[in-house]
C-alpha cells in the first residue's frame, strides 16, 4: 500500500472532492475544485472546507514519515474570500521532533492569491503505518 492508497480511506476528504497530488515526508499538496456544495450562503467557499484542503495536505506530510501522526493543535487565518475555481494546499515542515512535528500549510487559487494560511502540530505516536 501507497500513502495515496492510505489516504483515499479520508472518506471525508475524498467526499469533499480533495485530492493528494504529492506527498512526501514533511511535505503535501492537496487540490479542490470548488462546486456548489463547498459554497456557504454568501457564495464564497465555506471555512471548513478550506480546513479539510488544508488539513488533508497536514495530515499526509506528517503521517507520510511513517508513523501515525494526531494533530494536537491548529490554527486557520483566511485572507480572501473564493467562490469558483480551484484551491491548492501545500504543507511544509517547520520543526520536526521524535514526538511533536509543526507545519504550516498555504492555501492558495490557481491564480496563486493567497486565501488562508493553517498551521498546525502533530503528536507522532510508535504505531508505524501501514505503507512503503
Amino acid at each position: 500500500m501507497t500513502i495515496k492508497e492510505f489516504f483515499k480511506a479520508d472518506r471525508y476528504a475524498v467526499f469533499s472532492g480533495i485530492e493528494l497530488l504529492e506527498v512526501e515526508p514533511g511535505r503535501a499538496k492537496t487540490k479542490m475544485e470548488i462546486r456548489d456544495m463547498h459554497l456557504n450562503a454568501g457564495n464564497v467557499v465555506q471555512g471548513g472546507a478550506i480546513f479539510t484542503l488544508a488539513d488533508l495536505a497536514f495530515a499526509a506530510a506528517v503521517n507520510a514519515y511513517g508513523n501515525l501522526a494526531m494533530s494536537v493543535e491548529t490554527s486557520i487565518r483566511y485572507f480572501k474570500g473564493v467562490g469558483s475555481g480551484t484551491l491548492y494546499a501545500e504543507a511544509k515542515i517547520v520543526h520536526l521532533h521524535k514526538k511533536l512535528a509543526t507545519f504550516e500549510v498555504v492555501v492558495a487559487n490557481e491564480k496563486e492569491e493567497l486565501i488562508a494560511l493553517f498551521t498546525a502540530t502533530a503528536y507522532r505516536k510508535e504505531v508505524v503505518l501501514p505503507f512503503s
